[in-house]
């Protein structure tokens, strides 16, 4: 779904430890905070768990947890602030990617070994982005983050679906590392095996959707992330379609990945983000 009353241009900043949101995509959790959020140009909110960290209004920074000074990354988050109100000066849109630190850690968590598992699958660790831009909804109204030459040929591409009288939804965009490893955790905790999890989902640092150029396509009436998807109009119409938009899919029948063909999911092929 598009937005109407987020601006498309609106950008996440992204630090190794910190997310900082535009003003008006975040739900207050308290009154406290729905006065502040009211106000805030940008919210910090912590990668690790989505705790609010504080909000960024024009006389300064105000503390949403306590002894907000001592959290780790803050002072990266001050500096994109910082560089940001220098980028909106200068009419400046630079996108870089952030150090692939705490990698191995994360992988150790879950047993695995980054030189092997690259060997094995044949996948590259994949930094994030410092910058991301609002592409509208997805299906369950969550804010969608992709890269911005990413977001600008997604709504191109919806609206020529539409057009043509096919909907296509957003399932899934930017993952952070962080938020790929709660993947994994959520579904040991179930129950499932290592080797079960890893052939739906990339290890943390190695999925498509950490570069923000990848995207979970749905459609209505189908459920998400389901290889039904393959049966239905839409996935008729991106497979003739979607590479003139320069969306591509990465996981067909019998790729060399290990990981089970994902009609839903497809892959921004331009680099130029």
């Amino acid at each position: 779904m598009r937005a109407s009353c987020i601006p498309l241009q609106a950008t996440l900043l992204n630090t190794p430890d910190i997310e900082l949101w535009p003003g008006g995509l975040l739900h207050a959790r308290s009154n406290a905070h729905a006065r502040l959020l009211a106000r805030a140009q940008r919210v910090l909110r912590r990668k690790r768990d989505g705790q609010y960290l504080a909000a960024a209004l024009a006389e300064g920074l105000q503390p949403l947890i306590p002894n907000l000074g001592r959290e780790p990354g803050l002072a990266s988050a001050k500096r994109a602030l910082a560089q940001d109100a220098a980028r909106h000066r200068n009419g400046l849109e630079r996108v870089a990617t952030l150090p692939l630190h705490r990698m191995q850690v994360r992988l150790e968590i879950l047993g695995l070994d980054a030189d092997r598992y690259a060997a094995r699958s044949g996948l590259a660790l994949i930094p994030e982005p410092t910058q991301l831009r609002f592409a509208g909804f997805d299906r369950w109204r969550r804010p969608l983050w992709l890269a911005p030459g990413a977001a600008r040929a997604w709504g191109r591409m919806q609206d020529a679906a539409l057009e043509a009288g096919i909907v296509l939804e957003a399932i899934s965009g930017y993952r952070s590392h962080d938020y790929q490893l709660g993947i994994f955790e959520r579904k040991l905790a179930r129950g499932q095996t290592l080797d079960e999890i890893l052939a739906v989902n990339a290890a943390p640092g190695f999925s498509e959707h950490h570069s923000g150029l990848a995207l979970d396509i749905g459609t209505l009436d189908d459920p998400p992330a389901e290889q039904s998807f393959e049966t239905t109009p839409a996935f008729v119409w991106l497979q003739t379609h979607a590479p003139g938009h320069g969306f591509h899919m990465s996981y067909p029948r019998d790729n060399p990945h290990g990981i089970v063909y994902e009609p839903w999911h497809w892959r921004y092929a331009s680099t130029a983000i």
